[in-house]
């Protein structure tokens, strides 16, 4: 059984800075396409950043710059490392996975990330 659970949520002030981690169990994260999602109030789940199992790297224009994206494939986990935090980030970031070769697709619960002075 697939899970994906997020951590390292919270607040922070606008400028600062908070490390996500998605800890994945039933699947090797580094043979699928790992990504980052995020939903606010009131809007859509919009991406936010993806990394493949190659390493190639996408982020949103949004977060280009300010946000990274890592495996740490020791620990069959991803992170999203994101500073200079502004208040439109504030959503619920989800973790999503996409095994090689095969058609599903799985979410974690979520983290809620707040940004606020």
């Amino acid at each position: 059984q697939v899970q994906l659970v997020e951590s390292g949520g919270g607040s922070a002030q606008p400028g600062g800075s908070l490390r996500l981690s998605c800890a994945t169990s039933g699947i090797d994260s580094s043979l699928s396409t790992m990504g980052w999602y995020r939903q606010a109030p009131g809007k859509q789940r919009e991406f936010v950043a993806t990394i493949t199992s190659s390493g190639h790297t996408n982020y949103a224009n949004s977060v280009k710059g300010r946000f990274t994206i890592s495996r740490d494939a020791a620990k069959n986990t991803v992170n999203l490392q994101m500073t200079l935090l502004k208040p439109e980030d504030t959503a619920v970031y989800y973790c999503n996975a996409r095994p090689i070769h095969v058609s599903g697709t799985y979410w974690g619960q979520g983290t809620q990330v707040t940004v606020s002075s």
